[in-house]
């Protein structure tokens, strides 16, 4: 059996009494269309590698070899999906393959060969501290040249969002500091099954050669974390304990201690990054 030969997604779900779970922050979406047009946002995949986080069905798993990816690595969480997911394996032999468990806890490195993509729609439990983790390895570049992931909307205007939007926030920062991201297109809750109740949005981060500007990017994590914990506050006072005098950290790379967080650019947020870890080395 080919990929075009396999039973649509509702008629696999049924097969396998695939009902979506809460818990595991599960909604299928169905329309091969839709999981067609978010596989080539992420570009070009012929020749490489991707990774799948949360496949489910397979819907986006089928379309990723359609497009002609060399391989995709799917990890899954549920192992009701596990028998969905090898009738797809059986339709493309050696290109695509299972882990089961938690993606929090798996290492995928050693089951891809670069150049890597990562393509999912992320389930909802999940989705940001994969992010994060993505945007904060210890080496960069990275292991993966981009990320095509689906967020929900609110999500997704994070990542994207620029100083003094309601919608900045770490995120915004993280995001932006090593990579080029943008919203690709949005999807309303009916496409999915079951639907959820907010809009989603498919968002692709392009990784930079290097960091946008200089900065520790633990330091800028902690820095940008303390900072949007308590947006509401002056930085001198969100910031505190960051720094015994950090007033004067904050003086030193010219940003007023009044301010708020939302008002502080990815640069000045580097800047505030280097000025604090040389002050720790002092």
């Amino acid at each position: 059996m080919s990929l075009e030969q396999l039973p649509p997604l509702r008629e696999v779900i049924e097969a396998h009494g695939l009902r979506a779970r809460k818990s595991l922050g599960q909604n299928f979406l169905l329309d091969l269309n839709l999981t067609g047009k978010i596989a080539r946002q992420a570009g070009g995949i012929a020749g490489h590698d991707v990774l799948e986080i949360g496949p489910g069905p397979g819907g986006l798993t089928r379309s990723l070899l359609a497009e002609g990816t060399r391989k995709v690595l799917a990890i899954e969480a549920d192992p009701r999906c596990l028998p969905a997911l090898a009738e797809i394996a059986e339709a493309a032999p050696e290109r695509l393959e299972v882990l089961q468990g938690d993606a929090l806890k798996i290492d995928p490195l050693p089951y891809l060969k670069p150049p890597i993509k990562v393509v999912a729609n992320l389930p909802y439990n999940v989705g940001t501290e994969l992010l994060v983790r993505w945007l904060t390895p210890k080496k960069w570049p990275p292991f993966w040249e981009s990320l095509t992931l689906m967020f929900q909307r609110e999500v997704a205007r994070r990542i994207v969002a620029m100083p003094g939007s309601k919608a900045y926030g770490r995120l915004s920062v993280l995001a932006q500091f090593r990579s080029d991201a943008h919203i690709c297109f949005e999807l309303p809750p009916q496409a999915f099954s079951p639907p959820p109740k907010v809009t989603s949005a498919v968002v692709h981060l392009q990784a930079l050669p290097e960091s946008r500007y200089p900065a520790d990017p633990r330091i800028l994590s902690d820095v940008v974390a303390r900072a949007f914990n308590q947006r509401r506050k002056m930085l001198r006072a969100s910031l505190k304990g960051l720094l015994p005098e950090v007033e004067k950290t904050l003086e030193t790379v010219g940003i007023d201690p009044k301010r708020r967080a939302e008002t502080v650019s990815l640069q000045e947020f580097c800047a505030l990054a280097e000025a604090v870890r040389n002050s720790r080395q002092t």
